[in-house]
């Protein structure tokens, strides 16, 4: 039914289409084009809507150009192997199936939308269709398993240097990995790892990025607390120069870190932190404790000062900023 709905658009470009046409084009009532109007909103595209005039297709959602991508990149590993699909459950899925498969390190995989995005704590992710950067980065590190966090951070090095280039306020970095403008939630990082005799055999970092959400995409209950690009930027984004910042970014700091290990990474990390020397509130299994980000150490745990009790090293879960 979307499909009719867009092909009778398209043959009315530029034209308003009323309701009661598309009804009876379509054989349906108007509460059902109504429906997959706003099923088509979702997957990107956009409409004018005026009363007793009807509707107008003003805009298709862009679609990731692959070639555009490859041709844009300076790097020598990541993303010389690019996957892009239309739609997933979870980009992080597909890419443990390719490293199932024989994939390399630096394989990328994107989608336009994920069915079941995967956020961390085992929260969703909202993937809208063309709105926003949903894809997994494979990495083969020769590593022990507990310097994983570490990885971690340094993805949020990355992709808060590539976001910042993008907007005119500040980005900042909550522990471990969520990127915040102005307080509400752009993007988010998940690494999933898969280890043998403490080595890592493979690590995927899956990243999400609001680009070219508006507020009206949004779910009322993230409204408050989510944002995009396009919101703190005013216009829209295009996503492969982003995505390729992001590579190259990456890839420099990766290089690094095998180079030198995670302490210079900790330092540019602790430079974009928003979290550090705040007072606020950690998840622990006993509870919440409030008390102040002292720092990150070795591993990337966060070092906690209570107000209460002994000093705390946070290796994972949630933070609330009291600010």
């Amino acid at each position: 039914m979307n499909e009719r709905i867009l092909n009778y658009f398209n043959e009315h470009a530029d034209e308003y289409v009323s309701g009661e046409q598309l009804s009876q084009q379509l054989q349906c009532s108007r509460t059902a084009v109504w429906k997959h109007i706003q099923a088509l909103k979702q997957q990107g595209y956009v409409f004018n809507a005026i009363p007793r005039k009807g509707y107008k297709l003003l805009q298709k959602p862009a679609v990731l150009d692959i070639h555009k991508l490859a041709a844009s990149l300076h790097t020598d590993r990541m993303g010389r192997v690019l996957k892009l699909y239309d739609e997933v459950d979870s980009t992080q899925n597909i890419a443990h199936d390719l490293v199932r498969q024989g994939a390399v390190e630096g394989t990328l995989v994107l989608a336009e939308q994920q069915t079941s995005g995967r956020g961390r704590m085992g929260r969703t992710w909202f993937s809208p269709k063309g709105k926003g950067i949903w894809m997994s980065l494979i990495l083969k590190p020769k590593i022990s398993v507990q310097f994983t966090p570490q990885l971690t951070l340094l993805s949020a090095v990355a992709l808060c240097r590539s976001v910042q280039m993008y907007v005119p306020h500040k980005v900042g970095i909550k522990w471990p990995n969520d990127l915040l403008i102005r307080g509400r939630k752009v993007s988010g990082i998940l690494l999933e790892s898969s280890a043998e005799d403490e080595r890592v055999n493979y690590v995927i970092v899956g990243i999400g990025i609001s680009v070219n959400l508006t507020k009206e995409d949004y779910p009322e209950d993230l409204q408050a607390k989510a944002t995009s690009l396009l919101l703190e930027n005013g216009n829209p984004i295009e996503r492969e120069p982003l995505i390729s910042e992001f590579l190259n970014q990456f890839e420099q700091l990766f290089d690094l870190y095998e180079q030198q290990g995670f302490a210079p990474i900790r330092t540019l990390w602790e430079a974009l932190s928003i979290s550090l020397h705040q007072p606020i509130r950690v998840q622990t299994a006993e509870g919440w404790v409030e008390g102040i980000a002292k720092s990150i150490n070795e591993l990337g745990a966060l070092v906690v000062t209570p107000t209460a009790g002994n000093e705390l090293k946070v290796y994972s879960g949630d933070i609330e900023l009291l600010l």
